[in-house]
């Protein structure tokens, strides 16, 4: 049946199977009637809308409105400093967004004067929680390294205050006394041309304290900018009175006891800063061959990567034996010619000598089948033993003459003949020169090697015989080693404590004095005999003396030179800033007296550090806690990453991505980051390289993060590996994580009225909606995983749980879920829903606060407190647990199958470019899923922006996967959801 235009009539349908016309079953009608309903609702609208436009079209245009006034969203504090804070309205025009500044800013200040940061009185069954802060050097401000280990170290503190824990965050600073006296020394020299010398040892010390004193004023502004917990009243610095006196202690104790000692051996010699370098100081540059260096104190580059062989002359014949060196001047000071035992080539000249074509000096020829490869080169091999770690041992073996040549400022001595007062590599042109005039220049080829530089001058550096105290370490070493394979101290991560245990194994000495004035002066002194040698006896250990005092030194040499006429001469050494760093742990604690805090607080729990000086700090710490305590300086320890900049490069100031952490919390222009170069020891061209860093990294400089976004991004950036590569971008990504968690707060604090009042308890009532049980239950895992994973030092998994729990769960589901429930809801469950709004708030605040301390801190003060509850700050708050009765695995299940029928409809919406009046069939072929969704329709209206309507169809549809754009998806085994579609 048809009408006249062919169509079928109302009421009629062509059936699927016979083709033929045929009326609608009821089920047809129904649907046909709806969709004629929806039709006729669309063309309404569209009809209005065509209407408006007219109407708007035939209206005459409206003036342009002026722009709005520029609102001042600037922040001034109220708060008297060290009071609490007096918090402003939320609708001030500093206080309408998240605004760091004012957040951040009186907080602290109260924390401190409150006490909040000090351990607990001492109680019966007390846990303690030690953690001695790594002291950062007064050298310069910190940078974004620092920040990454006071962001964990404070996660952990905090978090296990927040457990009830007695807290010890101790702070302090180190005088790093190379690192000091360098830039000191730099910075004189830049602004009057003047060395250390110009003024003397008394007022050059006064000088470095005038520096130290104002880096530790803005140092210190910067830990509190971070939110450090120290307790400060236990401040302490490696030059303190009491720590002064450990290292006095520890010096004698050990020299008593013949493990310090005196010996003339090899260091790493600075010219340009005329000391000793511990390995740390000392970088190593790898060039691949022959290539130009800026070596300080030259104005003409200096050739490096180059081989020279040269050939000596055998003694009384005019045979000759070729060697090959990278430091031709070092010539001047070989006492021997190696070659193999077993190499035919030169049996014949075993016991026979050369003659030195520059000197008057015969040299043996030895055998040796430690330092002589026969396959290498010529098999010949010259010996330096003063000036090559390789040679002094091979010097050793064969008591060849160990002859220096060098003065300490990088000339040559009275050794080297013509070439006295002549700098070194002035001499290495000079004497190749005369090498090729007497005919026994061989020739130059290129040779890939490494140099070690100075990391402070970058000057090159020469291995140069000189007394020394020395300090042995074997035995000490094996304590350390021990006490770790035993499960005395545990080291994470495992490959950190692979490293730990490898250096522990054959570990040489360590030599400790340093020819600096800014440091522990050795408290030593030299018993100057009349009549003796002291050239040879001041490198003799018998001839000092150690006291803690001058008065005790004086009598142990009044008993020692019994009779002998002398006076005593302090050595003007300082100490290895590496040897005060050693006693850190207990020496901050009162050490060695006997004091309430040392005996309370040590051994520490856990001592938090990079990698990277894991030997050079950690281990002499494990060493010499061991040797002068008796005990493991700490339980644990745990090596973090290091930082990169974004494209993987090691943090420098000449490549100027050295970075402030205060210039992420507050932003700053890329104008002012070239001018902190200008305040720098940087050359110009150092500057101008740093410069173009800057611009390539920081085109439009640095945004505002804040604190808390900074501290949450390291955390979340620390996954036990070696390198984190720092992007500044992804910190500004948690500022806006911040700025949900505000919002998030403020449209909650507009539900949490004054009439209000939360229930003592957070347990559920047993009234809770599916919605609130699954919150509930979210908030319990989340509580679950975090604690899990800090106690095991998995920040990328506390913070991910944090991070998931506040934006995927409260934020986007319950949050936007419980508007509906306000607006509609029942008195009972309109109650119910503000309760667990207020549980899952409180517990979200507690639960980032380790990590964020300002933004939970503000908004925590400003949620009503439960019955009961006097908790002055969240500070010292109660941190979430699991809680059984909170466990609601099976309610969570099924509400996540409502979640995933939201996601499916988001998904379709998205792919047909819905944005309103969206309308959805829900075909369900479970009676469970089909009474769960009933019940939580309005939910899901909730929960998507744009959709209208969703309506329950028991027919089962399928989905098909070829269509584009899809207008069907599953959202589970159960439930496809239609896009409705108008035609």
């Amino acid at each position: 049946m048809t009408t006249p235009g062919g169509a079928l009539p109302e009421g009629w349908v062509k059936d699927a199977t016979s083709g033929e016309s045929r009326p609608m079953n009821e089920k047809e009608l129904r649907k046909a009637a709806e969709k004629k309903a929806k039709q006729a609702k669309f063309d309404a609208k569209q009809k209005a809308k065509a209407e408006q436009a007219a109407k708007q079209a035939a209206a005459p245009k409206k003036e342009k409105k002026t722009a709005a006034p520029v609102v001042d969203a600037t922040y001034t504090e109220t708060t008297p400093q060290g009071e609490k804070k007096r918090l402003q309205p939320f609708d001030s025009d500093a206080l309408r967004a998240y605004n760091p500044a004012a957040v951040e800013s009186a907080w602290y200040d109260w924390w401190v004067a409150a006490g909040f940061f000090e351990p607990k009185a001492q109680h019966d069954g007390e846990e303690i929680f030690v953690i001695p802060a790594p002291p950062p050097n007064v050298t310069g401000a910190l940078h974004i390294g620092h920040a990454l280990t006071i962001a964990i170290q404070d996660a952990l503190a905090r978090w296990h205050r927040m457990r009830g824990k007695t807290v010890l965050f101790l702070p302090g600073f180190d005088h790093a006394g190379l690192s000091t006296q360098s830039a000191v020394e730099k910075k004189l020299w830049q602004r009057e041309q003047k060395t250390r010398h110009d003024f003397g040892r008394k007022d050059f010390i006064d000088l470095v304290w005038a520096w130290k004193e104002e880096y530790h004023v803005r140092i210190k502004s910067q830990l509190k900018r971070l939110g450090a917990s120290y307790d400060w009243s236990r401040e302490a610095f490696t030059m303190d009175e009491n720590l002064s006196a450990a290292v006095a202690e520890t010096f004698v104790r050990l020299h008593e006891e013949g493990i310090i000692y005196r010996a003339n051996r090899l260091v790493n010699w600075c010219t340009k800063l005329t000391t000793t370098l511990s390995n740390l100081e000392v970088d190593q540059k790898e060039v691949p061959g022959r290539t130009l260096l800026k070596v300080p104190g030259y104005d003409d580059m200096v050739e490096f990567g180059a081989i020279t062989s040269f050939a000596y002359v055998v003694e009384d014949s005019d045979e000759r034996i070729v060697v090959a060196t990278t430091r031709p001047e070092t010539m001047l000071g070989d006492t021997g010619i190696a070659v193999h035992p077993q190499d035919e080539r030169y049996k014949h000249l075993h016991g026979k000598f050369v003659r030195h074509p520059l000197l008057d000096r015969r040299i043996p020829i030895i055998c040796d089948d430690i330092l002589v490869d026969m396959a290498f080169g010529t098999g010949a091999v010259k010996v330096t033993p003063a000036h090559d770690a390789n040679d002094y041992e091979c010097g050793m073996r064969h008591k060849l003459e160990f002859i220096n040549i060098l003065n300490d400022d990088g000339t040559f001595n009275e050794n080297c003949g013509d070439w006295q007062g002549v700098k070194r590599f002035d001499a290495r042109k000079t004497v190749v020169a005369k090498l090729q005039e007497l005919g026994l220049f061989i020739g130059v080829e290129d040779n890939a090697m490494s140099i070690p530089v100075c990391s402070k001058s970058g000057d090159v550096i020469e291995p140069l015989m000189k007394p020394q105290w020395w300090v042995k370490q074997s035995a000490m070493a094996d304590a350390a080693k021990q006490a770790v394979e035993n499960g005395d101290i545990e080291i994470v991560p495992k490959v950190s404590e692979a490293d730990f245990l490898r250096w522990m194994t054959n570990v040489q000495d360590w030599c400790i004095s340093r020819q600096l004035w800014w440091g522990h002066q050795a408290p030593v002194y030299y018993v100057e005999i009349e009549g003796n040698n002291h050239g040879a006896c001041r490198a003799e250990d018998a001839y000092w003396v150690s006291g803690r005092t001058e008065d005790e030194a004086r009598a142990k040499a009044a008993q020692k030179f019994a009779g002998k006429q002398y006076s005593l001469k302090r050595d003007e050494d300082v100490l290895d800033t590496w040897f005060s760093s050693g006693l850190w742990p207990f020496s901050t604690l009162g050490w060695p007296k006997d004091t309430p805090d040392y005996s309370r607080f040590y051994p520490t729990s856990l001592l938090e550090t990079g990698w990277d000086i894991l030997f050079f700090w950690v281990a002499r710490m494990v060493m010499l806690g061991i040797k002068l305590t008796g005990r493991s300086p700490f339980k644990q320890v745990y090596c973090h990453s290091l930082i990169r900049d974004a494209q993987g490069r090691k943090m420098s100031k000449t490549l100027g991505n050295v970075i402030d952490p205060i210039d992420v919390i507050q932003g700053i222009e890329l104008d002012k980051l070239h001018d902190q170069l200008l305040q720098g020891n940087l050359d110009p061209a150092e500057i101008n390289r740093a410069k173009a860093n800057q611009k390539a990294s920081f085109p439009k400089g640095i945004p505002e993060c804040g604190t808390d976004a900074l501290r949450f991004a390291l955390c979340a950036y620390t996954v036990g590996g070696r390198d984190i590569n720092l992007d500044i971008l992804r910190i500004d990504g948690y500022r806006k994580f911040c700025n949900k968690i505000y919002n998030a707060t403020k449209f909650a604090l507009t539900r949490l009225d004054d009439s209000f009042t939360p229930a003592a308890s957070s347990q559920p009532t047993g009234r809770e909606t599916l919605v609130e049980q699954w919150i509930l239950h979210r908030l319990n895992e989340a509580s679950r995983i975090t604690n899990e994973a800090l106690e095991r030092k998995d920040f990328l998994a506390s913070t991910t749980a944090i991070h998931s729990f506040w934006l995927y769960d409260l934020c986007d589901v319950f949050i936007e879920n419980s508007k509906h429930l306000f607006a509609t809801g029942t008195a009972e469950q309109q109650a119910s829903c503000k309760g667990t709004l207020y549980t899952a708030l409180e517990g979200g605040l507690t639960l980032i606060h380790p990590f964020m301390p300002y933004v939970s801190e503000e908004l925590w003060q400003r949620l009503p407190r439960r019955q009961g509850d006097e908790t002055p700050s969240i500070v010292v708050a109660t941190y979430p647990v699991f809680l059984e009765m909170a466990h609601f695995p099976a309610e969570a299940t099924r509400y996540e199958g409502i979640i995933e029928v939201v996601k499916t409809i988001r998904s379709l919406m998205v792919a047909n470019k819905i944005k309103a009046d969206a309308q959805v069939s829900l075909h369900i072929d479970a009676s469970q899923d089909t009474e769960l969704i009933r019940s939580e329709s309005a939910s899901i209206v909730s929960l998507i922006k744009g959709l209208e309507a969703v309506e329950i169809d028991s027919e089962s549809v399928e989905v098909d996967e070829q269509q584009s754009p899809a207008t069907r998806g599953r959202a589970n085994d159960h439930i496809v959801v239609e896009l409705k579609t108008t035609v």
